[in-house]
């Protein structure tokens, strides 16, 4: 059997896919978490096979999890399941260590399959997501996208104060001082050419880093 964590800060989505993979017969849910912290302690104690984990989740993002655990768990592959559609989502996660990336949109056709595949040591891109890795590569250093310009942190940074997180807040999921904060939110105004946190948190409707 193919021991999974399920990592979504929604209950019905987790009910969801854990119905989905244990129909498959040869794939278990050790372990369930509903936001970024639980799900890394979710995994020091049951080490599952198999990380499937949520971007958008409350007090640690999925990005971070994914830095946490390839860092300490390197054995363990992960796979990200979200509601981003947004291809900066894709290629982030893969380079901060994911081995796979479904939208939930796909789940219940590909789930199964992708758990399977990052278990064997394989990636699983969808289709869509192996085209926005193929094109980040032809296109080498030109940027094409505002949110290309962004550091993970910053793109991090820019998630939370869209959801309307305070300085503070955010200092302390990410482990550094109010000043830094501050300095990222400083360099968002100034790269994507905004006033204040409305701008920001409009700019990232828009561009799916959060959802409406």
């Amino acid at each position: 059997m193919i021991k999974v964590l399920l990592a979504d800060d929604h209950s019905i989505v987790r009910e969801g896919l854990r119905r989905i993979v244990e129909e498959s017969g040869d794939i278990e849910v050790v372990a369930e978490a509903a936001d970024g912290r639980a799900a890394v302690l979710a995994v020091r104690r049951e080490e599952p096979d198999v990380a499937v984990i949520d971007i958008s989740m409350p007090v640690l993002d999925g990005l971070e999890v994914i830095t946490q655990l390839t860092a300490e768990f390197p054995q363990i592959p992960i796979l990200v399941l979200t509601m981003h559609e947004e291809h900066q989502y894709v290629i982030r996660a893969i380079e901060t260590g994911a081995m796979g990336y479904i939208t939930k949109q796909s789940a219940p056709e590909q789930l199964v399959n992708a758990i399977r595949k990052v278990h064997s040591g394989a990636r699983f891109l969808t289709e869509d997501a192996a085209e926005a890795l193929a094109l980040r590569v032809a296109k080498g250093n030109q940027i094409q996208s505002p949110l290309e310009t962004l550091s993970t942190r910053e793109l991090q940074v820019l998630r939370r104060l869209a959801l309307g997180n305070t300085n503070r807040e955010i200092a302390a999921a990410f482990h550094i001082s109010i000043k830094t904060v501050d300095t990222y939110r400083s360099r968002l105004l100034k790269k994507l050419n905004l006033r204040n946190n409305a701008d920001l948190s409009r700019f990232a409707i828009q561009n799916k880093v959060i959802e409406a």
